[in-house]
């Protein structure tokens, strides 16, 4: 085995736990010493990550130390989002790292990537598909939150030289009844669409049981591209089509304020989230994955910092999938505040309460005439 996870915690956020991860990650590959290493740790470490990292540079024997700061991270082995931790991946043998700040120049596999709160203008662009996460709650976000060679900075990018990547996301959101044209909207308040109020729009799509009360903070709009209207917009939406915007109340004339300011004439559908919906949605993203990837190496996860043990009342059923459609396979994680995936039209989005997993295999040998 040339690659390998290992997961510490402990009681104080303290270097030696990022060292004791590293070496029982080692002692699995059999190997000395790192080509290169993913390493996750929680916020406790952020205002001495430095040490951390050097610490680990220095057991690894390798500068290629990339990762960042994140509510929790977990591995094959379990998870941990209340105390010190330390989650990592190293890469050995025959199996490396490449990263540096302009690492996205002209590659077509997708890039691991890690940033602060601030989603990076140029990763939204098409300057490379990227698959990560993002972490914005340090206090004041003075803190950089990612590194990369062993040092800190405000985002990474690391390249799997001759590895691909395939991407699997799970947003977890169910669509419900019809898509529906915006008639009338004030700002960030939808008045009627489809005909009838907001309201009432939203109610005839849900189950009985969740239209009184209405559990707001289980439901969303979804704002759906034109081009994904009239297809399988189930499917579409799973693959990056739409965007989804959270509802922010619903008002005493049957309105409904979202996050972000709709106008007459856009298409939207209303969908929810239960533990139940959403553990479908990531066995559907693993079995995907599963079928398109033949002999697996390892899985890098960003979950969202809403999902995992704090969305399933103490168990993360999403780690759970994972270790179910991959047995035995070596997974590193994180829990952050957003999730980076492609765009089905091209360039890269960032998401929440979603997982993103990038399933990592050897690449194909080319044959040589």
């Amino acid at each position: 085995m040339s690659v390998a996870s290992a997961l510490r915690a402990g009681n104080e956020s303290l270097p030696e736990l990022a060292v004791q991860a590293l070496r029982l990650a080692l002692d699995k590959t059999g190997q000395s010493y790192a080509n290169g290493v993913l390493l996750f740790l929680t916020a406790g470490f952020a205002r001495d990550a430095q040490q951390a990292l050097t610490a680990v540079a220095r057991a690894a024997r390798c500068i290629q130390v990339a990762g960042g700061i994140a509510g929790g991270v977990f591995t094959d082995s379990g998870w941990v989002v209340d105390r010190p931790a330390a989650a990592l991946m190293v890469f050995a043998g025959e199996h490396a790292l490449v990263g540096h700040p302009q690492a996205a120049a002209g590659t077509d596999q997708a890039l691991l990537s890690y940033a602060g709160g601030r989603f990076p203008p140029a990763w939204r662009e098409a300057d490379a598909r990227r698959v990560g996460g993002s972490f914005a709650a340090l206090p004041g976000g003075s803190e950089a939150v990612a590194w990369q060679q062993g040092r800190l900075t405000a985002q990474c990018s690391v390249q799997l030289p001759g590895m691909q990547v395939a991407i699997g996301v799970s947003r977890g959101w169910q669509l419900l009844g019809d898509t529906c044209r915006v008639d009338r909207s004030n700002a960030y308040e939808v008045l009627e669409l489809g005909g009838e109020t907001a309201l009432e729009s939203l109610q005839r799509g849900l189950p009985a049981d969740f239209r009184t009360p209405l559990p707001l903070a289980s439901l969303c709009a979804v704002l759906i591209d034109d081009d994904a209207a009239g297809s399988d917009r189930q499917r579409a939406f799973a693959a990056g089509a739409g965007q989804a915007i959270a509802i922010l109340a619903v008002n005493a004339d049957r309105s409904i304020t979202l996050a972000e300011r709709l106008v007459p004439g856009q298409r939207l559908v209303w969908a929810m989230r239960t533990p139940l919906l959403v553990a479908a949605d990531m066995r559907r993203s693993v079995a995907e994955l599963a079928a398109s990837t033949q002999d697996p190496l390892a899985a890098v996860v960003f979950s969202c910092s809403g999902r995992g043990p704090c969305f399933y009342a103490g168990e993360d059923r999403d780690l759970d999938c994972l270790r179910e459609g991959f047995p035995g396979l070596p997974l590193l994680g994180s829990y952050a505040t957003g999730q980076i995936a492609p765009r089905l039209a091209g360039g890269n989005q960032l998401l929440q309460n979603a997982v993103v997993t990038a399933l990592i295999s050897p690449a194909p040998r080319k044959a040589s005439v």
